[in-house]
């Protein structure tokens, strides 16, 4: 009874909605064609990537990293499947709070170098910015260093006071066990007082090579490297997770910095490689042009 029910009602839909069994049979039983085989196993990759980026990246960069992989596919095409399995990357929102205090006496250092962000050479150029992350135990301060020549941060420090010997100088002394200083090396930042102080530039004395520089007061882009680092974090970690405890949130910032950023992240100012693998590309070049 139950067979001739289900055929009863297969008849009437097929003559509601103006088809032929037959026809509905043959779609009920036909197996998926090579193009839909072949943007199921994409999709599955670009939400395998879209995850290991934990949402950060977008179809740009999920393009390049599936051709990366040996994959052909062209941006449009990742887009679409992302837009049809409703992927997307994270969206956040912008704003800005001052954390750099110039209002001091110290002496002030020219702006050598004056937005000269491509040195092409590590450990040449270094700039460094400080920028609060909120917790859910009150604020921390991140201070980062940043090797030009491959954007990679090579000395940070989380603290929960602005103080120099808690900011700057701890992202110093990582900065120099990470990267020797063997050649000419220009250090900019902003006019902050945990910069100009008598402390830090006494910690700078003891490295002749050496020489600071400052951007302009109140003046972003000559400082706009370090800017970009700190917009990044922002966008791809603070503003999209809920403040945590302050354990948590040196955790988070950990594996943003040296497994994400460092390791993972591909950079547009870098060909779209991340910092380690330019960083090889440079040394390579170098031992290439030394021989």
């Amino acid at each position: 009874m139950k067979e001739h029910q289900t055929v009863f009602v297969v008849e009437r839909m097929c003559k509601a909605f103006k088809v032929s069994r037959s026809g509905y049979y043959y779609w009920l039983n036909r197996k998926p064609s090579a193009r839909q085989t072949n943007n199921q196993t994409i999709l599955n990759l670009i939400r395998e990537i879209h995850r290991e980026s934990r949402g950060r990246y977008g179809s740009p960069k999920i393009t390049l990293e599936l051709q990366k992989r040996g994959i052909k596919i062209s941006r449009p095409r990742v887009a679409r499947l992302m837009k049809a399995a409703n992927i997307r990357s994270v969206v956040y929102k912008r704003f800005r709070v001052k954390t750099t205090d110039s209002n001091h006496h110290y002496p002030i250092a020219k702006n050598l170098l004056d937005r000269n962000f491509t040195p092409g050479t590590l450990a040449r150029a270094w700039v460094s910015d400080i920028t609060y992350i909120k917790t859910a135990q009150g604020w921390l301060y991140l201070t980062v260093i940043v090797d030009l020549a491959d954007r990679k941060v090579i000395g940070w420090s989380l603290s929960e006071t602005m103080k120099t010997a808690d900011t700057v100088i701890p992202a110093w002394k990582m900065a120099i066990k990470n990267r020797s200083i063997t050649d000419d090396l220009l250090f900019h930042s902003d006019q902050g007082v945990q910069y100009a102080c008598h402390e830090f530039r006494n910690l700078l004395k003891a490295y002749p090579l050496v020489t600071q520089s400052m951007s302009r007061k109140g003046n972003c882009w000559d400082n706009a490297v370090a800017e970009s680092f700190f917009k990044t974090l922002k966008a791809e970690l603070v503003y999209v997770t809920e403040p945590t405890s302050i354990a948590e949130t040196k955790i988070g910032v950990f594996e943003f910095i040296e497994i994400w950023y460092n390791r993972k992240r591909m950079h547009a100012s870098l060909g779209y490689l991340t910092p380690i693998e330019y960083e090889a590309k440079l040394n390579q070049n170098h031992c290439q042009n030394a021989a």
